[in-house]
């Protein structure tokens, strides 16, 4: 009788019950709504950087064009940019593009959130000749 009691015992204690299941895939639960925010918040935040990346380095070979000629422009149009997305190759999660006429002196790029990032809340990103940064929201770049 003892031993059949203590077998019984083991059998029970071999496995997980349905509430201890369900105790755990709670805390899965809970685990993932806490981090699956800030992973997206991170994720958005590096596309960013990629697009500040990106217009500076557009920023840079416009000053090249204009140092050979004291002009931003070809031939008195805005030149064609090398790209026109963020980032360069793959998804596009910014178009890039120039902001308003490009004149002799002065120039202003736009990188416009698209796809994934379109509810970026800094929205549009822009630079200009002068080296002016701006965004829908403080504290973007």
């Amino acid at each position: 009788m003892i031993g059949q009691r203590s077998q019984n015992l083991a059998r029970r204690d071999a496995g997980f019950t349905l509430i201890e299941l369900m105790i755990v895939v709670a805390i899965i639960g809970i685990i993932a709504a806490i981090a699956f925010p800030s992973y997206q918040n991170q994720v958005e935040q590096t596309r960013r950087t990629a697009a500040k990346s990106d217009l500076l380095e557009l920023a840079q070979w416009m000053e090249r064009r204009y140092s050979n000629g004291f002009d931003y422009r070809d031939a008195g149009n805005a030149p064609t940019l090398p790209f026109d997305q963020s980032p360069q190759t793959g998804t596009a999660f910014y178009n890039i593009s120039f902001d308003g006429a490009v004149t002799r002196s002065g120039y202003s790029l736009q990188a416009v959130p698209t796809g994934a990032q379109a509810n970026d809340d800094c929205g549009t990103l822009s630079l200009d000749e002068q080296g002016t940064r701006g965004a829908a929201k403080a504290n973007c770049w």
